[in-house]
Formats: structure tokens, sequence, C-alpha cells
């Protein structure tokens, strides 16, 4: 089994409240959900209304499908243009039955 997991991290500049940031990220987060079947939360930076830091999960038995997917993943949050991605971090973890 291998679990694919990334940490994005979005700036979104044009926001000047929680209120504001909160919409936008729970966005962003339903549409990954959707479309993608992942596993997908804010993660970090929760008080702060221009940052915010979404984790996506994945499960499956091909370490070469589940990277492809997370960037799918990358590329759809990019395209939706709610906010821009200012870093991300892949990570695989093989785990043995």
């Amino acid at each position: 089994m291998v679990v694919a997991a990334a940490r994005i991290i979005l700036l979104l500049p044009e926001n000047h409240s929680l209120k504001g940031k909160r919409k936008v990220v729970k966005s962003l987060i339903d549409k990954v959900r959707h479309r993608f079947e992942a596993a997908v939360a804010e993660v970090d930076d929760l008080d702060l209304w221009q940052k915010a830091q979404v984790g996506v999960a994945l499960v499956g038995n091909d370490a070469g499908l589940l990277t492809s997917r997370l960037e799918q993943i990358l590329r759809f949050v990019e395209e939706q243009h709610l906010a821009e991605i200012v870093d991300s971090q892949v990570e695989l973890c093989y785990l043995e039955s």
C-alpha cells in the first residue's frame, strides 16, 4: 500500500478577512474532494487571512499513479485562480501488509 500526501501553501493576496479566506479555502477543498476523491483539509495558518496551508492525501497501490494524481490536483488548484500556490511538498509512504 502507498500513501501519498501533499502540503500546498497558498497565498490569497486580494483577501482581507478570515471570513473571505475561509470561503475561498472551503471552495477549493470542496472542488478537489469532489473531482479527485481525495482527503483534503486546511492544516495550518488558520488565523492568517492571506495565507493557507492545505493537506491532500491519497491511498493506492501504484506510486506513479498517485504522484500523477497529486500533480493533477496541483494544476487544478492553480487553474481555479482563487489563490496562488507559493510552495508545495509531496511525500510517498510505502506500507507493508
